[in-house]
């Protein structure tokens, strides 16, 4: 049952009893606020006309009427003009019935409409580090929420694999990497590559200072420096398919793709689909030429592209460099064309860090310009801000950016010596304390992450997000163990806890099972504003609803049978609804602890 709906339509056919049709006017119901007794709230003001009372007079008529006529409401209170009305124990004991038959609880039906969620978008230079993880578990998470709102979702994974940052990896290996590789070096792929586009970044830097000394200027040296026009060159001849730099290519790659699949796998992400940007900027500059041939780009004296958008309050943007290679832009639209072509896409969201928000802006209107606007008008980019460490706390190999690898590592371990400390991990095999650290510590990690509203820079705290206590993921999944435990202790003793249950329900079981109640809504608004925080923040605050109850009301001890069958479904459906909120989140629940 869709309570909204109940409620409206009894307060509707109430009104108009009293007070003659309503003619498609809207009433103003909202639930009740915390501070006030009651469930619904009717706002009686508008009715005044109708009515020709006061509104106190107003609200008590229709209160007095409903609980007469409605048998579901069992009293009402009245403040000022706000009719406060509270539903018997009878209609929440049905609709916590409904929940538990429910196997889909919280998974809305098929809309029919396809989309894409592009997220992670790693360069092929370097390891994924904190702002990837911050990416990954956003882009995840809304392609699960989606997903539970009922649409097709294609989660895709866009590599940017060429280019002239791939270049410079390339060209250091080839000059100072005395055929290092991975196996060789006992490094992950990803950081070996990522060791070599460091080192570029040494010589580049003594060669600017070197040209400088010279007399040239440091504009100039940047140009002349000869390890980057090496570089260039490289990228032109990757362009031209040359085969030795086209196998150099593959092969780094190769072994960038391996650490990737490593530390996405520890992170619990994957995708659908996995788009290279080797494959699409061709097809980007097909584009250009068409947007070439409608005049909506124009080529300059050096021979590169752009597009003039001042009139439409942005600046000038370059498409093609003036030596024919591609730019960000160049295969992006590529990109765009394709997967909109491809897949039918009702919608497409593109997860990426707040400093391209102009670029996502230039896109949508140059997509728009060149006779897309149908797909250009279906585009959002899910922007969000940085993540930053307090001073100090970790450190990545290179002493500038946060490793993914050593972050998830520091994560899992740190979980294990707070867990060992606070006696979480008692009475575990080796194995199961293994396996609770790695959930806790990754759970923590996603929790704090998610938790906080995307469009905001954060700060994490990896300590700090493994308390126990508070608002954390480790409290939520301790909770989902403890009940687990009760559900567990329950079967241990032979109590058997299915069938209906012949309980009246205490006021903080009825407010226990209206919390569950608004799981499906919570699922809807997170879909709509791309937002998994709005589940975090539900799935946390159920969590600590249901302590502060087991805390004062005992479940297995209970000695009526019928109040401990309600009370060990109550606390089984909770459990239910923690573990596909964190579900969502792409958090696992631990069921011992």
């Amino acid at each position: 049952m869709n309570i909204e709906n109940f409620i409206s339509d009894a307060v509707r056919r109430s009104v108009e009893a009293l007070y003659g049709p309503l003619d498609g006017e809207q009433l103003q119901i909202q639930k009740t606020r915390r501070e006030f007794e009651g469930d619904y709230t009717l706002v009686t003001f508008p009715l005044l006309r109708r009515s020709r009372k006061s509104p106190e007079a107003t609200a008590t008529e229709i209160g007095e009427y409903m609980t007469a006529n409605v048998p579901e409401v069992k009293s009402f209170n009245v403040i000022k003009g706000f009719l406060n009305l509270t539903l018997d124990c009878a209609f929440w004991a049905a609709r916590f019935a409904e929940i538990a038959a429910d196997a889909n609880f919280g998974q809305a039906p098929d809309t029919g409409r396809t989309v894409m969620i592009e997220y992670s978008s790693p360069n092929t230079n370097k390891p994924l580090h904190l702002g990837h993880i911050r990416n990954n578990l956003l882009g995840y998470s809304v392609a699960q929420i989606l997903r539970a709102n009922g649409h097709n979702v294609i989660k895709a994974n866009l590599v940017n694999d060429r280019g002239i940052h791939i270049c410079k990896s390339m060209l250091a290996w080839k000059l100072y990497g005395n055929g290092e590789t991975p196996a060789s070096s006992g490094m992950k792929g990803d950081h070996l590559v990522g060791k070599y586009y460091v080192e570029f970044d040494k010589h580049y830097k003594a060669q600017i200072k070197e040209l400088t000394a010279q007399g040239q200027t440091e504009e100039e040296a940047k140009k002349n420096a000869p390890v980057m026009l090496e570089a260039q060159e490289m990228l032109r001849k990757w362009e031209a398919k040359d085969p030795e730099v086209y196998s150099l290519w593959e092969t780094m790659n190769g072994w960038v793709y391996e650490g990737f699949d490593v530390t996405y796998k520890a992170l619990g992400v994957d995708f659908d689909k996995i788009y290279y940007e080797s494959q699409t900027y061709l097809l980007g500059k097909s584009l250009v030429e068409e947007g070439l041939r409608k005049g909506v780009f124009y080529r300059r004296d050096d021979n590169s592209v752009w597009i003039d958008l001042t009139a439409d309050g942005l600046d000038e943007k370059l498409l093609l460099r003036g030596d024919g290679t591609s730019v960000y832009m160049t295969q992006d639209l590529g990109t765009a064309y394709r997967r909109f072509e491809e897949n039918r896409l009702d919608d497409m969201i593109y997860v990426v860090g707040n400093e391209q928000n102009y670029h996502f802006q230039v896109l949508k209107l140059i997509l728009k310009k060149l006779g897309y606007a149908d797909w250009s008008d279906h585009i959002t980019h899910l922007s969000y801000g940085m993540v930053e460490l307090p001073e100090g706390k970790m450190k990545s190999r290179e002493g500038t950016v946060v490793d993914a690898d050593d972050l998830i590592a520091d994560m899992v371990s740190t979980a294990r010596e707070m867990s060992d400390e606070l006696g979480k991990l008692d009475g575990c095999t080796e194995e199961e304390a293994d396996a609770v650290s790695t959930m806790v510590g990754l759970g923590a990690l996603k929790y704090f992450i998610l938790k906080v509203d995307p469009k905001k820079t954060m700060l994490f705290d990896p300590r700090e997000s493994i308390d126990f206590n508070g608002n954390t993921g480790p409290f939520i999944q301790y909770t989902h163990a403890r009940i687990c435990s009760v559900l567990r202790k329950a079967a241990e003793a032979g109590i058997d806890f299915s069938g209906a249950a012949q309980a009246d329900y205490l006021p903080e079981e009825i407010a226990l099972v209206k919390s569950l109640t608004e799981y499906p809504s919570v699922v809807a608004a997170a879909g709509e504003n791309f937002a998994p925080s709005i589940v975090g923040a539900y799935v946390y605050e159920l969590a600590k609803q249901f302590n502060g109850y087991y805390h004062d009301h005992s479940i297995l001890k209970e000695e009526n049978d019928e109040t401990r069958r309600m009370r060990l479904q109550l606390a089984q459906q909770v459990a239910r609804v923690i573990r596909s909120g964190m579900k969502l989140l792409g958090i696992d629940v631990p069921e011992r602890m």
